[in-house]
């Protein structure tokens, strides 16, 4: 037994979360690793007795007090109700990287085996289209605001960095959208580029995310480490787990500077709740990055070693892996069974894979990350312009009707410069065809340039909202450091 004692929050979570996380606990206290397992409570159960955030205030003082969370998979509604409460935890505590590996393993047939697929995703956790700000613009127009920070950016890729240098690995691939979304993604490209000088031994390259996706499928081997925004990141890290097997090999881990959470990637899978039947692997695997991360290296090693030769040897097949092969289902080892084999097999070493020991590996500690360089004294020198303003406006009616109107509207200080219907300009009119949703956006200039105080735009706003249904949104138009903030509408 080692000599500290640890304090972990457990979240059993829904589904099948209370069987992997029960299978990880055992394995965890088997290690002889001691803790002190503080069980919280979050997800379904919790918002049905009406917590609208599915985390009470008794699992955000847990986490507080022991920094570290086991998390199982927690349910979220589909296209209705609450938010997610994976997603909420991850940004209470600012975990803002959320490390997932995909590594070939022993024993787990897959089109890629013997390639040495062997890479970590490294995927921005609290911003992007998670950070949940959503608006129905109209009845019909629904609206996601896409946030991209330089400060979260910079965060993100330098963790992606550092991550490479303790593990030795070569190469950083940074993964964006950024030939279409060139303001956000192309700020998480820009700070790329910024920082990559900084690492000098590690290769960097910028691919666009679909290419990302395609070389995934024809070539893994070629990654290392990936860093990417949010929604990407969730995307491909899924792909890459069906490099390796499936979902239920793929472990995850989100980190802080003072938080970290342990999950699998894997969902609640409801209906394989309570029968014994899941595949523990995944968060079997995020429990070994959990240990590595408190400082249990040893014991993060036996467990590993331990579940890499259960499924070397081929004894224990869930049912995940029988499907894979062809077997009988009925004759698959159960959740229960495949943990008693890896405790049977702590202090056991792999006979085909090589030794990974001595090695931080994705999840140990990281080191103090340098500060951000992005402080008050630099914004101080930012020279700020307000050219104008884009009013979003619900109206039934044509572009042919509203443009002219919209002019008259303008008054002294701004002229009507476009209106776009999702985001292709149709006024002036440029022949393109754009089928319309009852919302306009009127972009209105400084017809010289001029920096337009808020006076005029509130003026404007006002001369607008005395037609129905009127304004919905509004998005001022900023110049810094004389280059503009805003995108041209397609066609313009």
């Amino acid at each position: 037994m080692t000599a500290i004692s640890h304090r972990i929050t457990v979240i059993p979570g829904d589904g099948v979360g209370p069987e992997v996380v029960r299978s990880a606990v055992r394995i965890i206290d088997a290690a002889g690793v001691s803790v002190d397992w503080e069980y919280a409570e979050a997800g379904a159960e919790v918002f049905r007795k009406g917590d609208t955030s599915g985390v009470p205030a008794e699992t955000r003082a847990s986490i507080e007090r022991t920094k570290v969370a086991l998390k199982g998979p927690l349910e979220t509604p589909v296209g209705f109700g609450e938010k997610s409460a994976n997603v909420t935890l991850r940004k209470l505590f600012e975990t803002y990287a959320n490390v997932r590996p995909a590594r070939e393993l022993p024993g787990v047939p897959t089109r890629y085996a013997g390639e040495g697929v062997d890479l970590v995703i490294v995927r921005e956790n609290v911003e992007d289209l998670y950070a949940g700000i959503e608006h129905m613009q109209t009845p019909d127009v629904g609206q996601t605001l896409k946030i991209i920070s330089r400060k979260g950016s910079e965060k993100i890729i330098r963790y992606a960095f550092e991550l490479a240098q303790r593990e030795g690995r070569r190469k950083v691939s940074a993964a964006t959208k950024a030939n279409i979304m060139k303001l956000s993604e192309g700020l998480f490209k820009r700070t790329f580029e910024q920082i990559a000088p900084d690492y000098p031994e590690i290769e960097a390259e910028h691919l666009i995310i679909d290419n990302v996706a395609h070389q995934l499928a024809k070539n893994p081997a070629q990654f290392d480490v990936i860093v990417t925004t949010n929604l990407n990141g969730d995307i491909i890290s899924d792909l890459a787990s069906g490099l390796v097997g499936g979902l239920g090999f793929a472990p995850s881990g989100n980190y802080g500077d003072d938080v970290a959470i342990f999950e699998a990637v894997h969902g609640s899978a409801p209906k394989h709740a309570g029968k014994d039947v899941i595949n523990p692997t995944a968060l079997l695997l995020s429990s070994v990055m959990m240990l590595r991360h408190i400082g249990e290296a040893d014991a993060a090693d036996r467990m590993e070693d331990a579940i890499l030769v259960t499924l070397e040897e081929g004894k224990a097949a869930t049912q995940d892996l029988v499907r894979q092969t062809g077997g009988d289902v009925e004759q698959a080892t159960s959740t229960t069974g495949f943990t008693d084999m890896v405790i049977a097999n702590l202090g056991r070493h792999p006979a085909t894979v090589a030794a990974r020991h001595r090695t931080q590996r994705p999840g140990g500690p990281a080191a103090p990350l340098p500060r951000w360089s992005y402080e008050a004294a630099h914004y101080a020198t930012i020279d700020r312009t307000t050219v104008g303003v884009d009013v979003f406006i619900e109206e039934d009616t044509t572009s042919a009707v509203l443009g002219p109107l919209m002019e008259t509207i303008a008054g002294p200080d701004l002229v009507l410069e476009m209106i776009s219907s999702r985001g292709t300009m149709v006024y002036p009119a440029t022949g393109l065809a754009s089928d319309d949703v009852r919302l306009w956006r009127c972009r209105f200039v400084s017809p010289v340039g001029a920096d337009v105080p808020d006076s005029v735009l509130l003026g404007l706003l006002e001369r607008i909202a005395g037609r129905h249904p009127g304004w919905t949104h509004v998005e001022k138009l900023h110049f810094f450091d004389g280059e503009p903030s805003y995108t041209k509408a397609q066609g313009q």
